[in-house]
């Protein structure tokens, strides 16, 4: 094992100019070995070029968008560098390539790959700024573009790594940088086999440390968010929450998957596979404990609340009144996998399938198009989606109380409802 140790930064830690100096004296307080530095989109750099990019399909101008996005980095520059840095330039050329790719539009009807282009410019535009920002405090680092690293599939939003080119790639041009400097690169981002740009999946920049990580043979990854570790429940949303000091991939795998905010799903594969411990630490107050994801024996039975909002709920049933067989279920996982929407949870009866899952990437008008007739169905939005690990009866009464419950599934270690606070019901045949 390498004595690489690599950090990510989310956007929220550097969303302003105190965020940058606040990653600064944590990098200066922690330099052992050249590390790699992640960072992701300031702010909410991604959501914002997401409604430009809603703006460009609904063939709305947004121009003004694209000016209050550039402002947003303008204004940061302008508190951290002197006029004339040429991180000045570096940002406005940046932004006048993002016009011209806007104003190109994209091909046909692929709308995924002009997605992965466009939110690029995001994770490009502030890691530029976190690079010259370091050196000029005389932390010297070098920029590196991720996409010359990590390779991957053409399966825009979603993209599949290759991980035999990516390790190359890393041992090839990152490793000899590494025994210099310090490297700052993208997280999210990434670069097709067939030479277009791709994105690792929503809030992608977790795996992207985890990837480097692997394929450097790093000593440890360390998220760098805004709580003070993995918690066993959201604290904007409880009022008593549990730090977990230490806990197993397994138990950190569950819990991502499920839908807790602190990291990625697939973050945790990569690690696991190469025991590669990974730490999550407040930006906040770095100097705490923070936790241990590990191959640890400690196996914490505390009940964890996971909730992911705006949820959908489909209900199928086929068309002849049949019982639901296998080929069924296979057609239905076909087409899910086909328009590339994840199952957070997913129940039959003898002549349904109800399904849960995101509305970011649900389209109706697609959805019915490709059912063909072979079902009918109808469909809920406006849903949360309510996971409880390692429940009690008390915390079931307590979550079940003033909610419209849609769909309810328990296991032996885990509770799960889709509710609505407000009902929004379609039906479609």
């Amino acid at each position: 094992m390498s004595k690489t140790f690599v950090f990510k930064f989310g956007g929220a830690a550097v969303k302003d100019a105190m965020g940058f100096k606040n990653l600064y004296n944590i990098l200066n307080n922690r330099l052992r070995n050249p590390p790699i530095i992640v960072i992701s989109a300031i702010g909410k750099t991604t959501n914002l070029l997401e409604n430009i990019l809603n703006l460009k399909y609904e063939q709305k101008d947004y121009s003004s968008n694209i000016t209050i996005v550039k402002n947003l980095h303008m204004e940061i520059c302008h508190d951290l560098f002197e006029d004339g840095h040429l991180i000045f330039a570096h940002v406005d050329n940046h932004f006048a390539h993002l016009k011209r790719i806007m104003a190109r539009g994209f091909k046909g009807s692929d709308k995924d790959a002009f997605y992965d282009e466009v939110v690029s410019f995001g994770e490009l535009i502030a890691t530029r700024m976190v690079q010259e920002y370091l050196c000029d405090q005389k932390l010297y680092c070098l920029w590196q573009d991720v996409r010359e690293l990590i390779f991957t599939d053409q399966n825009h939003r979603d993209a599949k790594v290759n991980w035999e080119k990516t390790y190359q790639n890393c041992q090839k041009i990152l490793l000899p940088k590494l025994k210099k400097y310090p490297v700052v690169t993208q997280g999210f981002i990434a670069w097709s086999d067939s030479g277009y740009p791709t994105t690792l999946g929503r809030e992608g920049s977790d795996y992207t440390a985890a990837i480097l990580a692997a394929c450097t043979a790093a000593t440890s990854v360390t998220i760098w968010k805004d709580v003070p570790g993995v918690l066993n429940a959201d604290p904007k949303k409880n009022d008593f929450t549990v730090l977990f000091h230490e806990i197993d991939y397994h138990q950190a795998a569950e819990m991502a998957f499920y839908g807790a905010n602190v990291i990625h799903p697939k973050t945790i594969k990569p690690l696991a596979n190469k025991s590669i411990p990974l730490w999550v630490k407040s930006f906040l107050e770095p100097d705490q404990s923070g936790t241990l994801i590990t191959n640890s024996s400690l196996k914490p039975e505390i009940p964890t609340i996971i909730t992911k909002e705006n949820q959908v709920l489909v209900t199928l049933w086929v068309r002849d009144l049949t019982f639901i067989s296998g080929e069924h279920l296979q057609y239905v996982y076909g087409l899910l996998n086909k328009l590339k929407l994840k199952i957070n949870l997913i129940q039959t009866s003898a002549v349904s399938i109800s399904i849960c899952i995101d509305k970011e990437f649900f389209n109706i008008e697609l959805w019915k198009r490709e059912i063909k007739g072979e079902f009918q169905f109808k469909y809920n939005v406006g849903l949360q989606l309510l996971t409880i690990l390692h429940y009690t009866r008390e915390l079931i009464e307590l979550h079940e109380q003033g909610r419209e419950i849609l769909l309810e599934q328990r296991t032996r270690t885990s509770y799960q409802i889709a509710y609505l606070e407000k009902m929004v019901d379609t039906a479609m045949s």
